[in-house]
């Protein structure tokens, strides 16, 4: 025999393997079928091999293909056989690696035989006294038939004709009082055809609702095979796809679970409140809705065994379970949701606890109480989750009636005890925070503080600085704080205030569950997400230091190791390493959540997520990588600009710049900026510092000062203005007077010419300056960069020449600046403004920022406001 080409991904291996497994494998008319976990392994090696798929992405030799065709006939001819075998152990082998075959063959092999194979699968549902394995077995493989049909978009029509004989042989099997086995072979069948051909399930629409009431509320079925009961009931209104039938089958819901509640909690309710609940579900004057299933006798007549009370709340709690899937599933079309008779239903059961009044005391046995008692808090979880699906499916309809829901949340969580139903309630928590944003968080925030922090296990007497009964929790959140917001002062060094905090935060731990734990954690995440920055002041330093002491006290024994544990529920792994992930989040959001101050803690969260960074292939490691990139911005704030000067320089050097001086004449205004990128010259070498630093050197570039201008001892122009331009000397001296201190002259006074100097001082000044929002302010002082010049004989103001200002000087000698004495030079002994002006100013000019600068006696300092260290809330 021929070597196998490309091991075991070569095509010259499926071929062999499939006939391996019909010589060896699959039972025939003399070889039995001895080890049932041979199924299980046949249907493997087909589904990774892909033996029936007939297709490879790589070229395939026409010998080959039709060596690998004949072996999956051989395939389909050895099922055929069996399934039509009065044997029921090689019947039911067939049977089911018929249905892998529908699922697995390819196209064209099932449209040439799928007809024949739905046929062989029909018979043995039709047929009477058949073994309850064929029956599940043909349930199996027809729904994957089915399934595979629906792929088909031209075979619609004729897969909903192969859809409509199924449905009566199916409705017989559920409504026969057969096991729960073959009941649940028939309900997933039905849910295939109500989900892939609903056109066939809206024909027999009444029969499906009747068998499959009638079974949920027999009392006779498994938890399992009741969430499937319910789940089906709940699409089925899919079928017809019409608001009208969703809205019928949700009221007949309604008012079903209100009628059997009416009658479990006799004794415990006034009976007002089912009045009032049925009064919104059918205004007076309305005809109600046939009842749901068309039921027509009591449903304790069902011959159940258990206690009437039990039941009713059972199928309560499987109605409950029915409603919450039909809000949370897709439908067609979009309906209005009655929203204000769930919510009464749901408060309704919520606030029952089992209490008996006075006045009701005779009504009620103590062993109905008893037993109404130990099932109330599985129809409180399901009643949440209800809510949950309201909150999660409902959307915009859910405004009008958000404050009663938050209300109802408020109220029950305060009595609320049991671990799974604060789970529940901490969930809906997140989502109306999620959704609703931060005018639900100012609500919530006392509800979900209060019992986060006795869920933490920190009380006030434990923790110093954490006060439970402080006006953080008793005033209203909505109240804004009376007291002014101060900076915080801290003593000491960051490890003392870890110290302190780690005393002052350890508290005797009581037996709240982890997963209680884990929920408050996720909820004040969530808080701090939302709401951090409003209205925090009361209780964000007490949230902060509960956040980081869960945070040190989870991790400070190492950190727990991910291993899924298959015996623990749904493979969870270890439930301290959920937590410690949880207390990250947490502790995360308070770093990151807007503040008045730098977060205290943060360098023990940088520490703890350094650690937490090293335990490589953890969903651990994977978070503490992020929340290390996430407190970058902390560790390193920078000012970035907001436009990429690299990647935009050809549309921003497009674009004309203008100086916007106040000087204009007969000469154009030669700017000092270029067509460059913001005042940079198209020759200016790039800066590797951030965009912040680099405009800044940018902008200190642009005052040009000639190198040979000591060097030669001639005169030369520098700057912007030309060698005659009369205004220089008034801009040398409103430029000295704001950058440097000039000391005080008389007739004469010489000034070193520190040119670099006097540049950085300049860029200094305008840099801060310029942060100033004042239009006026920006517009007299942008080009105090200025310039320098040797002569200048005349002041130019719109057109007209003003000549009152002596020239300034080079000393050729010491290389100083001679400044002769004027009027518009006097200047006193420190950086003030230039006291007086030129008599020949122009009445327009004297309107401009310039002159109000130069009239004005007040010193630099008095004319650029302080900064005031106050609050910028206060008044």
């Amino acid at each position: 025999m021929a070597a196998i080409d490309g091991g075991m991904y070569g095509t010259s291996l499926k071929p062999r393997l499939l006939r391996h497994l019909i010589k060896n494998k699959l039972p025939d008319e003399k070889n039995p079928f001895r080890d049932t976990s041979e199924l299980s392994h046949i249907s493997s090696t087909v589904r990774t091999h892909r033996l029936l798929s007939e297709a490879s992405s790589e070229p395939i030799d026409q010998k080959l293909m039709e060596e690998w065709k004949s072996a999956v006939d051989s395939w389909i001819n050895r099922l055929i056989q069996l399934v039509a075998m009065n044997m029921p152990d090689k019947c039911w082998v067939g049977i089911c690696l018929l249905g892998v075959t529908c699922e697995e063959c390819s196209s064209e092999r099932f449209l040439a035989s799928y007809s024949v194979w739905f046929s062989k699968l029909l018979s043995h549902i039709q047929s009477q006294g058949e073994s309850p394995f064929l029956m599940v077995a043909s349930c199996a493989s027809l729904s994957d038939l089915l399934a595979r049909l629906s792929g088909f978009s031209n075979l619609k029509k004729d897969g909903t004709s192969h859809a409509l004989k199924v449905i009566q042989p199916v409705l017989k099997l559920l409504n026969e009082d057969n096991s729960d086995m073959i009941k649940d072979a028939a309900i997933c069948l039905i849910y295939t055809i109500i989900t892939s051909f609903p056109a066939s399930a809206h024909r027999h629409y009444e029969s499906v609702e009747a068998a499959i009431v009638s079974k949920m509320m027999s009392g006779r079925c498994s938890d399992g095979l009741l969430k499937k009961l319910g789940f089906c009931l709940a699409l089925l209104p899919k079928s017809k796809g019409d608001e009208e039938s969703w809205l019928l089958m949700m009221r007949k819901i309604l008012i079903l679970i209100n009628v059997q509640l009416k009658d479990a909690f006799q004794g415990l309710e006034e009976e007002s409140k089912s009045d009032e609940a049925l009064r919104v579900l059918v205004p007076p004057g309305n005809d109600p809705p046939p009842p749901l299933g068309g039921l027509t006798m009591p449903i304790t007549s069902y011959g159940s065994t258990k206690r009437p009370e039990l039941l009713l709340m059972c199928n309560s709690s499987t109605l409950m379970n029915c409603c919450s899937t039909m809000l949370s599933c897709s439908y067609p079309v979009q309906v209005s949701v009655p929203i204000q008779s769930l919510v009464m239903l749901i408060r309704r059961v919520l606030m029952l606890d089992g209490s008996v009044s006075q006045k009701m005391y005779p009504l009620m046995t103590t062993m109905k109480q008893e037993l109404i008692c130990s099932e109330l808090p599985g129809l409180h979880l399901r009643s949440l989750e209800l809510l949950a699906g309201i909150v999660k499916g409902v959307r915009s309809q859910l405004l009008p009636h958000v404050a009663d829901i938050a209300v109802l949340i408020a109220e029950y969580f305060r009595k609320c005890a049991l671990p799974e139903l604060r789970i529940m309630v901490y969930s809906i928590i997140r989502i109306l925070l999620r959704s609703m944003g931060v005018g639900m968080s100012l609500y919530l925030t006392q509800e979900v503080i209060s019992n986060t922090f006795v869920d933490l296990d920190y009380s006030s007497s434990a923790s110093g600085n954490l006060n439970l009964n402080s006006n953080v929790f008793n005033e209203p959140v909505q109240q804004p704080p009376q007291k002014k917001r101060k900076h915080a002062s801290t003593t000491g060094s960051n490890d003392e205030q870890s110290d302190r905090m780690g005393t002052e935060m350890t508290a005797p731990k009581t037996k709240t569950p982890i997963s209680v734990k884990i929920a408050a954690l996720h909820t004040l995440e969530a808080l701090l997400t939302v709401g951090g920055a409003i209205r925090s002041d009361s209780w964000r330093p007490d949230v902060d230091r509960l956040l980081v002491a869960t945070a040190l006290d989870a991790c400070k024994g190492g950190w727990a190791k991910e291993e899924k544990n298959i015996f623990l529920q749904t493979g969870r792994t270890d439930p301290w390493a959920e937590f410690q992930l949880a207390a990250l989040k947490a502790f995360l959001a308070s770093l990151i959540s807007p503040s008045r101050f730098r977060p205290p803690s943060l360098s023990q969260g940088l520490e703890l997520f350094r650690k937490g960074a090293q335990e490589t292939g953890t969903k651990l490691s994977e978070f503490c990588s992020h929340a290390l990139m996430v407190l970058e911005v902390l560790i390193h704030p920078r000012a970035l600009s907001l436009i990429d000067s690299a990647s935009d320089a050809n549309v921003v050097g497009s674009m004309p710049r203008t100086s916007g001086r106040l000087y204009s004449g007969k000469q154009g205004v030669n700017t000092s900026y270029s067509g460059g990128t913001f005042g940079k010259g198209d020759d200016d070498p790039e800066s590797d510092e951030d965009d912040l630093y680099r405009s800044w050197l940018e902008n200190a570039g642009e005052v040009a000062i000639a190198d040979t201008l000591t060097e030669n001892n001639t005169t030369s122009t520098v700057g912007p203005f030309s060698s005659k331009d009369p205004s220089a000397e008034n801009q040398i001296l409103m430029d000295k007077a704001f950058v440097a201190e000039v000391p005080q002259i008389s007739e004469r006074r010489e000034v070193p010419l520190d040119v670099s100097k006097g540049i950085q001082e300049a860029t200094a000044v305008v840099a801060g300056i310029r942060e100033r929002d004042d239009d006026e302010i920006m517009t007299g002082i942008q080009d105090i960069e200025g310039t320098i010049q040797h002569s200048v004989e005349a002041f130019t103001f719109e057109g007209q020449t003003y000549s009152n200002a002596p020239a300034g000087s080079v000393d050729q000698q010491s290389g100083t600046i001679v400044l002769e004495n004027s009027t518009a030079s006097a200047l006193d002994n420190s950086n003030t403004l230039v006291q007086n002006v030129p008599p020949t100013i122009p009445p327009n000019f004297a309107g401009t920022t310039m002159y109000m600068l130069q009239q004005n006696d007040d010193s630099l300092e008095e004319f650029i406001p302080d900064i005031v260290d106050t609050d910028p809330d206060s008044d």
